[in-house]
């Protein structure tokens, strides 16, 4: 996929446009500087795939806001790839909101995530809005749209937010983020494509026409299924689980197995006219690279050829 313009970093509005199925990846600050070496190492390896564009987490109060913004300033000078930034409101005063934003801007990030976010400590605890702050992803789709020409992204929730307090109000909530400006979504993880469907369609049923991409993770090992269940704050599907239980006893069948089903649920997805797929990596490519080259050999939107995996 061609850049729009070659002296400015697209937006993910633009890429999408063009119709081609977006391919892209999650990645997490890192904290040490062992864990910096396997980002970047992860960084270069994905790389040659070609992906649509790369995004950035932030950790839970912004604690890891300060390498947020450092990881997606050399991605988007030192390699060939488009940066999004996850930013959240938890703990910043609208004062420190616009200085990240500015942040962003002399960078030349021009696509953004905004989220609420989860409260430091506890992502299950009370939400406080911070006494300068913003309450709802909302106002911060709004804040970031006022201060330039950004692009803005928006969670969206196949089962519902743990907050919501029912799937209407869930899909009420995610209309207010369209309507306020973001310009496309990307979905908290799910392994069942039906889950994805219901969500679309919801949406759908009431006017709202924001692409939104599939988050997936593949699961390698069966820690992955309670991890997964701890950060999605839903259940993982009966029928998949009873699938990875039958070779629980074999952790090399898990993994071929976590691999499989998640091209598979990638396949359906692209099948049934979701605008691409976005892959959770956690900052490692083995699996994601094996997950994407079973997408490339069966001609699913190859954008770029896949490296040998040595590791």
């Amino acid at each position: 996929m061609r850049r729009p313009n070659p002296d400015r970093a697209p937006t993910i509005r633009e890429l999408l446009a063009s119709g081609d199925p977006s391919f892209s990846f999650e990645f997490m600050p890192p904290k040490t500087a062992e864990a910096a070496r396997t980002l970047w190492r992860t960084i270069r390896e994905l790389e040659p795939l070609n992906p649509t564009f790369v995004s950035v987490t932030y950790g839970a109060g912004g604690s890891t806001r300060d390498n947020t913004v450092d990881v997606v300033e050399r991605i988007a000078t030192e390699t060939t790839m488009t940066p999004v930034a996850h930013f959240t409101a938890v703990d910043h005063s609208q004062a420190e909101l616009r200085h990240l934003i500015g942040r962003f801007a002399s960078a030349g990030v021009r696509n953004i995530l905004a989220l609420r976010g989860d409260p430091p400590g506890d992502p299950t605890g009370e939400w406080v809005r911070h006494p300068e702050g913003l309450e709802y992803a909302s106002d911060l789709v709004r804040m970031i749209r006022s201060y330039g020409d950004f692009c803005v992204g928006v969670a969206a929730f196949p089962y519902k937010h743990p907050r919501s307090r029912d799937i209407e109000s869930d899909t009420r909530y995610f209309v207010e983020k369209c309507r306020a400006g973001a310009d496309y979504a990307i979905t908290q993880m799910f392994f069942r494509a039906s889950d994805y469907f219901r969500l679309r369609d919801r949406v759908a049923a009431v006017g709202c026409d924001v692409p939104i991409i599939p988050g997936i993770m593949p699961v390698t090992r069966l820690s992955t299924i309670e991890r997964s269940e701890q950060l999605s704050g839903a259940p993982f599907p009966e029928e998949v689980r009873a699938r990875f239980e039958a070779v629980r006893d074999d952790p090399e069948a898990v993994r071929r197995l976590g691999i499989e089903h998640a091209a598979e649920l990638c396949r359906e997805l692209l099948d049934q006219g979701a605008p691409g797929i976005h892959f959770i990596t956690f900052n490692r490519s083995t699996a994601t690279r094996e997950v994407y080259e079973l997408l490339e050999s069966a001609g699913y939107g190859a954008r770029g050829s896949v490296p040998p995996i040595t590791a």
